[in-house]
Protein backbone atom coordinates (compact mmCIF):
# COMPACT_ATOMS: atom_id res chain seq x y z
CA UNK A 1 0.00 0.00 0.00
CA UNK A 2 1.30 3.54 -1.32
CA UNK A 3 0.77 7.00 0.76
CA UNK A 4 1.30 9.88 -1.37
CA UNK A 5 3.96 12.70 -0.04
CA UNK A 6 2.38 15.58 2.34
CA UNK A 7 2.91 18.54 0.59
CA UNK A 8 3.30 20.32 3.43
CA UNK A 9 6.16 18.43 4.38
CA UNK A 10 9.94 20.06 3.71
CA UNK A 11 12.49 18.33 0.92
CA UNK A 12 14.08 15.48 1.41
CA UNK A 13 17.43 15.91 2.76
CA UNK A 14 18.87 13.20 0.12
CA UNK A 15 15.70 12.62 -2.68
CA UNK A 16 16.02 8.58 -2.99
CA UNK A 17 14.74 5.50 -1.97
CA UNK A 18 15.29 4.14 1.79
CA UNK A 19 14.80 0.33 0.73
CA UNK A 20 14.32 -2.13 3.82
CA UNK A 21 13.95 -5.50 4.04
CA UNK A 22 13.26 -7.13 6.99
CA UNK A 23 13.48 -10.83 7.32
CA UNK A 24 12.54 -13.29 9.99
CA UNK A 25 16.21 -13.48 10.83
CA UNK A 26 17.87 -9.99 9.57
CA UNK A 27 17.25 -6.61 8.31
CA UNK A 28 18.96 -4.84 5.89
CA UNK A 29 18.48 -0.67 5.02
CA UNK A 30 20.02 0.85 2.65
CA UNK A 31 19.53 4.66 1.44
CA UNK A 32 19.67 4.52 -2.74
CA UNK A 33 20.23 8.10 -4.27
CA UNK A 34 17.36 8.99 -7.04
CA UNK A 35 19.96 7.51 -9.55
CA UNK A 36 20.10 4.11 -7.78
CA UNK A 37 23.83 4.91 -6.22
CA UNK A 38 23.78 2.92 -2.80
CA UNK A 39 24.32 6.05 -0.27
CA UNK A 40 24.61 3.94 2.81
CA UNK A 41 23.45 0.87 4.44
CA UNK A 42 23.13 -0.79 7.76
CA UNK A 43 22.22 -4.60 8.54
CA UNK A 44 20.37 -5.72 11.83
CA UNK A 45 18.52 -8.54 13.26
CA UNK A 46 15.01 -10.13 12.48
CA UNK A 47 11.99 -8.69 12.07
CA UNK A 48 9.16 -9.77 14.11
CA UNK A 49 6.00 -7.39 14.50
CA UNK A 50 3.71 -10.37 15.83
CA UNK A 51 6.08 -10.61 18.85
CA UNK A 52 6.64 -7.30 19.80
CA UNK A 53 3.81 -5.04 17.74
CA UNK A 54 3.81 -3.37 14.56
CA UNK A 55 5.14 0.09 16.44
CA UNK A 56 7.72 -1.28 18.50
CA UNK A 57 9.07 -3.37 15.60
CA UNK A 58 9.31 -0.14 13.04
CA UNK A 59 10.95 1.88 15.85
CA UNK A 60 13.54 -1.06 16.23
CA UNK A 61 14.83 0.14 12.60
CA UNK A 62 15.53 3.99 13.67
CA UNK A 63 19.35 2.63 14.68
CA UNK A 64 19.79 1.07 11.41
CA UNK A 65 18.27 4.25 9.74
CA UNK A 66 20.78 6.23 11.52
CA UNK A 67 23.83 4.26 11.09
CA UNK A 68 22.71 4.03 7.38
CA UNK A 69 22.30 7.70 7.27
CA UNK A 70 25.77 8.23 8.85
CA UNK A 71 26.94 6.57 6.23
CA UNK A 72 25.75 8.74 4.01
CA UNK A 73 27.37 11.83 5.46
CA UNK A 74 24.23 13.28 7.51
CA UNK A 75 25.09 11.73 11.31
CA UNK A 76 22.65 13.96 12.32
CA UNK A 77 19.86 14.94 10.31
CA UNK A 78 16.84 16.37 11.11
CA UNK A 79 13.43 16.51 8.91
CA UNK A 80 12.63 13.84 5.96
CA UNK A 81 15.58 11.95 5.58
CA UNK A 82 14.49 10.34 1.68
CA UNK A 83 11.60 10.76 -0.83
CA UNK A 84 10.29 7.33 -0.49
CA UNK A 85 10.79 4.49 2.03
CA UNK A 86 10.07 1.21 0.29
CA UNK A 87 9.70 -1.21 3.07
CA UNK A 88 9.57 -5.11 1.88
CA UNK A 89 8.82 -6.60 5.29
CA UNK A 90 8.44 -10.33 6.90
CA UNK A 91 5.40 -10.87 8.90
CA UNK A 92 3.24 -9.03 7.00
CA UNK A 93 1.40 -11.01 5.75
CA UNK A 94 -2.23 -9.82 5.34
CA UNK A 95 -3.42 -6.26 3.81
CA UNK A 96 -4.04 -5.28 7.11
CA UNK A 97 -0.77 -5.91 8.81
CA UNK A 98 0.48 -3.81 5.76
CA UNK A 99 -1.26 -0.79 6.20
CA UNK A 100 -0.82 -1.55 10.17
CA UNK A 101 2.75 -1.02 9.31
CA UNK A 102 3.56 1.65 6.78
CA UNK A 103 0.99 3.55 9.96
CA UNK A 104 3.91 3.16 11.71
CA UNK A 105 6.58 4.13 9.23
CA UNK A 106 4.06 7.49 9.40
CA UNK A 107 5.42 8.27 12.62
CA UNK A 108 9.26 8.42 11.97
CA UNK A 109 10.76 10.97 9.35
CA UNK A 110 11.97 9.15 6.73
CA UNK A 111 10.49 9.52 4.04
CA UNK A 112 8.01 11.62 2.12
CA UNK A 113 5.75 8.65 1.04
CA UNK A 114 5.83 5.07 2.26
CA UNK A 115 5.25 1.69 0.64
CA UNK A 116 5.00 -1.72 2.56
CA UNK A 117 4.77 -5.05 0.81
CA UNK A 118 5.53 -8.26 2.29
CA UNK A 119 8.71 -9.15 1.25
CA UNK A 120 8.38 -12.04 -1.30
CA UNK A 121 7.22 -9.20 -3.32
CA UNK A 122 10.56 -7.58 -2.80
CA UNK A 123 12.49 -10.93 -4.07
CA UNK A 124 9.52 -10.89 -7.02
CA UNK A 125 10.62 -7.45 -8.00
CA UNK A 126 14.50 -8.94 -7.85
CA UNK A 127 14.22 -11.75 -10.15
CA UNK A 128 11.94 -9.50 -12.83
CA UNK A 129 12.31 -6.65 -15.10
CA UNK A 130 8.39 -5.75 -14.19
CA UNK A 131 5.16 -6.71 -12.46
CA UNK A 132 4.53 -10.07 -13.70
CA UNK A 133 5.56 -13.13 -12.28
CA UNK A 134 5.23 -15.57 -9.32
CA UNK A 135 8.14 -15.66 -6.85
CA UNK A 136 8.83 -18.42 -4.23
CA UNK A 137 10.47 -17.68 -1.09
CA UNK A 138 12.38 -20.26 1.29
CA UNK A 139 13.99 -18.91 3.86
CA UNK A 140 13.01 -18.88 7.71
CA UNK A 141 10.21 -19.54 6.78
CA UNK A 142 7.82 -20.21 3.34
CA UNK A 143 5.80 -17.86 1.40
CA UNK A 144 4.48 -17.22 -2.39
CA UNK A 145 3.13 -14.43 -4.28
CA UNK A 146 2.23 -13.18 -8.22
CA UNK A 147 1.25 -10.03 -9.95
CA UNK A 148 0.22 -8.97 -12.66
CA UNK A 149 0.78 -5.66 -14.88
CA UNK A 150 -2.87 -4.70 -14.11
CA UNK A 151 -2.57 -4.86 -10.51
CA UNK A 152 -4.03 -8.12 -9.98
CA UNK A 153 -2.11 -10.27 -7.04
CA UNK A 154 -1.59 -13.92 -5.90
CA UNK A 155 -1.03 -14.23 -2.52
CA UNK A 156 -1.48 -16.66 0.39
CA UNK A 157 -2.06 -16.23 4.09
CA UNK A 158 1.73 -17.72 5.00
CA UNK A 159 0.12 -18.03 8.82
CA UNK A 160 1.92 -21.43 9.28
CA UNK A 161 0.61 -24.35 9.71
CA UNK A 162 -2.54 -23.08 10.76
CA UNK A 163 -2.88 -21.59 6.72
CA UNK A 164 -1.09 -24.97 5.79
CA UNK A 165 1.79 -23.93 4.83
CA UNK A 166 4.81 -26.25 5.72
CA UNK A 167 9.33 -25.59 4.74
CA UNK A 168 11.38 -23.04 4.99
CA UNK A 169 14.27 -23.76 7.45
CA UNK A 170 12.26 -23.28 10.63
CA UNK A 171 9.89 -26.26 9.38
CA UNK A 172 12.96 -28.43 7.69
CA UNK A 173 14.58 -28.36 11.28
CA UNK A 174 11.68 -29.18 13.55
CA UNK A 175 10.42 -31.74 10.91
CA UNK A 176 14.43 -33.45 10.75
CA UNK A 177 14.30 -33.03 14.88
CA UNK A 178 11.12 -34.81 14.88
CA UNK A 179 12.41 -37.80 12.70
CA UNK A 180 15.73 -38.04 14.79
CA UNK A 181 13.78 -38.18 18.20
CA UNK A 182 11.72 -40.83 17.31
CA UNK A 183 14.37 -43.19 15.66
CA UNK A 184 15.99 -42.93 18.75
CA UNK A 185 12.99 -43.48 21.06
CA UNK A 186 11.81 -46.48 18.93
CA UNK A 187 8.54 -44.70 17.98
CA UNK A 188 10.58 -43.91 14.00
CA UNK A 189 12.29 -45.49 11.90
CA UNK A 190 15.88 -45.54 11.80
CA UNK A 191 17.96 -42.17 10.13
CA UNK A 192 21.77 -41.01 10.13
CA UNK A 193 20.17 -37.61 11.13
CA UNK A 194 19.64 -39.08 15.21
CA UNK A 195 23.00 -39.27 15.06
CA UNK A 196 24.63 -36.37 12.78
CA UNK A 197 22.06 -33.43 14.48
CA UNK A 198 23.43 -34.60 17.88
CA UNK A 199 27.22 -34.65 16.52
CA UNK A 200 26.54 -30.53 14.86
CA UNK A 201 25.79 -29.80 18.54
CA UNK A 202 28.33 -31.93 20.28
CA UNK A 203 25.74 -33.44 21.99
CA UNK A 204 25.32 -37.40 23.15
CA UNK A 205 21.62 -37.62 20.91
CA UNK A 206 18.99 -35.65 19.32
CA UNK A 207 16.90 -36.02 22.52
CA UNK A 208 20.12 -33.87 24.06
CA UNK A 209 19.92 -31.59 21.34
CA UNK A 210 16.07 -31.09 22.47
CA UNK A 211 16.21 -30.69 26.11
CA UNK A 212 19.13 -28.51 25.78
CA UNK A 213 16.87 -25.79 23.81
CA UNK A 214 13.90 -26.44 26.09
CA UNK A 215 15.97 -25.86 29.07
CA UNK A 216 17.66 -22.22 27.19
CA UNK A 217 21.27 -23.84 27.45
CA UNK A 218 21.20 -24.10 23.19
CA UNK A 219 19.42 -21.16 21.43
CA UNK A 220 16.60 -22.11 19.81
CA UNK A 221 18.03 -20.03 16.34
CA UNK A 222 20.59 -22.30 15.97
CA UNK A 223 17.79 -24.93 15.16
CA UNK A 224 18.32 -23.29 11.46
CA UNK A 225 21.67 -25.00 11.43
CA UNK A 226 19.72 -28.03 10.57
CA UNK A 227 18.91 -27.16 7.57
CA UNK A 228 22.77 -27.99 6.36
CA UNK A 229 22.88 -31.34 8.80
CA UNK A 230 19.95 -32.36 6.85
CA UNK A 231 21.25 -31.71 3.49
CA UNK A 232 24.69 -33.24 4.33
CA UNK A 233 22.49 -36.19 5.49
CA UNK A 234 20.45 -36.59 1.99
CA UNK A 235 23.63 -36.16 0.19
CA UNK A 236 24.97 -39.37 1.72
CA UNK A 237 21.77 -41.19 0.92
CA UNK A 238 19.28 -41.50 4.16
CA UNK A 239 16.26 -41.66 2.91
CA UNK A 240 14.49 -40.07 5.26
CA UNK A 241 16.58 -36.47 4.70
CA UNK A 242 15.91 -37.32 0.72
CA UNK A 243 12.33 -37.67 1.84
CA UNK A 244 11.89 -34.19 3.61
CA UNK A 245 13.83 -32.56 0.68
CA UNK A 246 11.41 -34.03 -1.63
CA UNK A 247 8.47 -32.78 0.51
CA UNK A 248 10.34 -29.57 0.40
CA UNK A 249 10.12 -29.95 -3.44
CA UNK A 250 6.65 -29.96 -3.80
CA UNK A 251 5.48 -27.60 -1.24
CA UNK A 252 7.36 -24.91 -3.08
CA UNK A 253 5.79 -26.47 -6.80
CA UNK A 254 2.35 -26.66 -5.37
CA UNK A 255 2.90 -22.51 -4.14
CA UNK A 256 3.88 -21.62 -7.75
CA UNK A 257 1.74 -23.54 -9.23
CA UNK A 258 -1.67 -22.20 -8.24
CA UNK A 259 0.03 -18.67 -7.94
CA UNK A 260 0.30 -19.35 -12.23
CA UNK A 261 -2.83 -20.53 -11.98
CA UNK A 262 -4.97 -17.46 -10.13
CA UNK A 263 -3.36 -15.07 -12.52
CA UNK A 264 -3.67 -17.18 -15.62
CA UNK A 265 -0.03 -17.81 -16.35
CA UNK A 266 0.01 -21.40 -17.33
CA UNK A 267 -0.06 -20.98 -20.45
CA UNK A 268 2.61 -18.84 -21.62
CA UNK A 269 5.92 -18.24 -20.81
CA UNK A 270 6.03 -16.60 -17.10
CA UNK A 271 9.14 -15.97 -14.34
CA UNK A 272 9.12 -18.44 -11.27
CA UNK A 273 11.25 -16.47 -8.78
CA UNK A 274 13.13 -18.82 -6.22
CA UNK A 275 15.07 -17.04 -2.95
CA UNK A 276 15.76 -17.28 0.57
CA UNK A 277 18.06 -18.86 2.40
CA UNK A 278 17.02 -22.47 1.49
CA UNK A 279 17.16 -22.03 -2.18
CA UNK A 280 19.82 -19.63 -2.52
CA UNK A 281 22.07 -22.21 -1.25
CA UNK A 282 21.28 -23.54 -4.70
CA UNK A 283 21.43 -27.02 -3.61
CA UNK A 284 21.10 -29.59 -6.47
CA UNK A 285 19.21 -32.27 -4.73
CA UNK A 286 16.15 -29.59 -3.93
CA UNK A 287 16.51 -27.33 -7.01
CA UNK A 288 16.53 -30.44 -9.94
CA UNK A 289 13.91 -31.86 -7.63
CA UNK A 290 11.63 -28.69 -7.66
CA UNK A 291 12.77 -28.43 -11.42
CA UNK A 292 11.57 -31.71 -12.75
CA UNK A 293 8.30 -30.99 -10.85
CA UNK A 294 7.70 -27.11 -12.19
CA UNK A 295 8.00 -28.80 -15.55
CA UNK A 296 5.34 -31.34 -15.56
CA UNK A 297 2.96 -29.27 -13.91
CA UNK A 298 4.01 -25.70 -16.02
CA UNK A 299 6.17 -26.32 -18.79
CA UNK A 300 6.52 -22.64 -19.95
CA UNK A 301 7.18 -21.72 -16.36
CA UNK A 302 10.37 -19.89 -16.40
CA UNK A 303 12.44 -20.78 -12.91
CA UNK A 304 15.35 -18.33 -12.16
CA UNK A 305 17.16 -18.62 -8.53
CA UNK A 306 17.92 -14.86 -6.68
CA UNK A 307 21.16 -14.85 -4.69
CA UNK A 308 21.22 -11.16 -4.51
CA UNK A 309 20.52 -9.53 -1.37
CA UNK A 310 16.85 -9.19 -0.75
CA UNK A 311 17.37 -5.33 -0.06
CA UNK A 312 17.44 -5.00 -3.97
CA UNK A 313 14.53 -6.09 -4.84
CA UNK A 314 13.06 -2.76 -1.80
CA UNK A 315 15.35 -0.30 -3.71
CA UNK A 316 13.78 -1.42 -7.05
CA UNK A 317 10.46 -1.21 -6.26
CA UNK A 318 11.42 2.05 -4.90
CA UNK A 319 12.71 3.36 -7.84
CA UNK A 320 9.84 2.29 -9.83
CA UNK A 321 7.80 4.76 -7.46
CA UNK A 322 10.04 7.39 -8.02
CA UNK A 323 9.69 6.38 -12.01
CA UNK A 324 13.78 6.56 -11.54
CA UNK A 325 14.19 4.84 -15.39
CA UNK A 326 16.48 1.56 -16.57
CA UNK A 327 19.72 3.45 -15.80
CA UNK A 328 19.10 3.92 -12.43
CA UNK A 329 17.83 0.31 -11.91
CA UNK A 330 20.60 -0.73 -13.44
CA UNK A 331 23.29 1.09 -11.37
CA UNK A 332 21.29 -0.36 -8.07
CA UNK A 333 21.54 -3.83 -9.64
CA UNK A 334 25.26 -3.45 -10.50
CA UNK A 335 25.78 -2.69 -6.82
CA UNK A 336 24.56 -5.92 -5.64
CA UNK A 337 26.14 -7.80 -7.46
CA UNK A 338 23.37 -9.27 -9.31
CA UNK A 339 22.29 -7.49 -12.47
CA UNK A 340 20.61 -10.19 -14.00
CA UNK A 341 18.60 -13.01 -12.05
CA UNK A 342 20.50 -16.37 -12.06
CA UNK A 343 18.91 -19.00 -13.74
CA UNK A 344 17.96 -21.92 -12.14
Amino acid sequence: MTHQPDPLLPAPLLPGVLAIDAGNSKTDVALIGADGTVLGSARGGGFEPQKIGGAAAVAGLAPLVARAAAEAGHPAWHGVLTSHVSACLANADLPVEEEALRDALESHPWGASNTVVNDTFGLLRAGTDGPRGVAVVCGAGINCVGLLPDGRTARFPALGELTGDWGGGSGLAITSMWHAVRAEDGRGGPTALAPAIAGHFGLPSAVAVAEAVHLGHLPSTRLHEIVRVLFAVANAGDEVALGLIDRQADEIVRLAVVALGRLDLLDSPAPVVLGGGVLASRQPLLLDNLKARLAAAAPLAEPRVVIAPPVLGAALLGLDHLDAGAEAQARVREAYEGPRPVAA
